[in-house]
């Protein structure tokens, strides 16, 4: 039996998330929903299947199995909250949620509600990043105690004047955008918590963040250890090359990961090389939506649940926080806060 997909949001990515479902044996594409005329046409000429300006009345109107959301971040909480009131699964592109309230809202709701909710932080099916998570977990350079990570972009100039650069429709620049992926493997190779954050930003004249440096406590629970961590994140001024690397250093030694090669320092001695298996967009993406599908059709968990986008959103908003006020952030407390406070009002409600 084939799932039923619907999709909020017909733009770039999401046609091209669309045209990968499309190839899966056990997926029929059934209805769209997006407030462009000219998504909406696109849609209905590729699929021949219905579209909708508001997703509510997609919703309403076809018996769906999994959702797929790609729209910009602060209506994420909304259209997925709207998903699982209607039965659906919900894969949904990063960052999962803008808001720490609405990120501890939508993991408890999918719990409850028992759906899968899964974020497309696609760096979890990247080979590199597993091999660099396997050799962290493998002790090769002992107990990981600090981090440094850097991702560089020329963000701006391709983003200005489109919603991401709205802080209304994105709830913050390139530290909400592609740094989130640099924020999420930072946290998943090193199966770590964030627990504090100082930061500071600069909107370079812009109306959200560019460049932000943020300065982070981690806990690694498994190994009941912490980690010290730097991470930069800059928007502009990268010669149209994207530049990204990431230092784990260990009591035994160290890896780092940059140009897509990874080396290992330990015991006096050097090993590099570049990691086997393919890394481009397209097999990536394919990666994470395959994996979606198999979690709701056998009833797995997703290799990327919502708590790692809580993580990310967490730490994000904590280290705007940081910015604004001046003053080191404890994540770990505006998380457990958001959360009692979402017992308060559920406890009212059962009232």
């Amino acid at each position: 039996m084939e799932l039923r997909l619907g999709a909020i949001g017909l733009g770039g990515l999401g046609s091209i998330e669309l045209g990968i479902y499309d190839e899966m044996d056990d997926v029929e594409v059934v209805a769209g929903a997006d407030v462009s005329e000219g998504a909406r046409e696109g849609f209905t000429d590729t699929y021949d299947a219905p579209t909708y300006e508001s997703h509510v009345e997609m919703l309403a109107e076809h018996d769906l199995d999994l959702v797929n959301i790609v729209t910009p971040h602060t209506l994420h909480h909304e259209q997925a909250m709207d998903c699982f009131e209607e039965g659906a699964d919900v894969f949904l592109e990063k960052p999962m949620v803008t808001g720490i309230d609405n990120a501890v809202d939508l993991v408890a709701a999918a719990e409850e509600r028992g759906r899968v909710l899964q974020v497309g932080y696609q760096r979890h099916f990247d080979p590199l990043f597993r091999e660099l998570k396997r050799v962290v977990s493998s002790g090769r350079i002992g107990e990981v105690h600090a981090a440094n990570a850097y991702l560089g972009q020329d963000w701006i100039e391709i983003q200005r004047g489109g919603w991401r650069t709205d802080p209304d429709l994105s709830g913050g620049g390139q530290l909400y955008d592609s740094g989130s992926h640099l924020l999420d493997a930072l946290l998943w190779t090193l199966d770590a918590e964030p627990r504090s954050v100082a930061a500071i930003t600069d909107d370079r004249g812009e109306d959200v963040d560019v460049n932000s440096a943020l300065a982070l406590a981690l806990d690694r629970p498994q190994s009941d250890s912490s980690v010290t961590a730097s991470v930069g994140v800059v928007g502009d001024g990268t010669n149209g090359e994207p530049d990204e690397g990431m230092v784990l250093w260990g009591t035994e030694g160290h890896v780092r990961y940059e140009d897509g090669r990874l080396t290992v320092f330990e015991g006096g001695a050097t090993y590099e090389g570049e990691v086997a298996g393919d890394r481009d967009f397209t097999t990536l993406t394919r990666r994470k939506l395959s994996d979606f599908v198999r979690a709701v059709r056998e009833g797995t968990d997703p290799s990327v649940p919502g708590s790692f986008g809580l993580r990310v959103t967490a730490l994000t908003e904590s280290a705007y926080e940081a910015a604004e006020t001046g003053q080191t952030v404890n994540v770990r407390d505006r998380i457990e806060q958001a959360r009692e406070e979402r017992d308060d009002r559920e406890a009212v409600t059962a009232d």
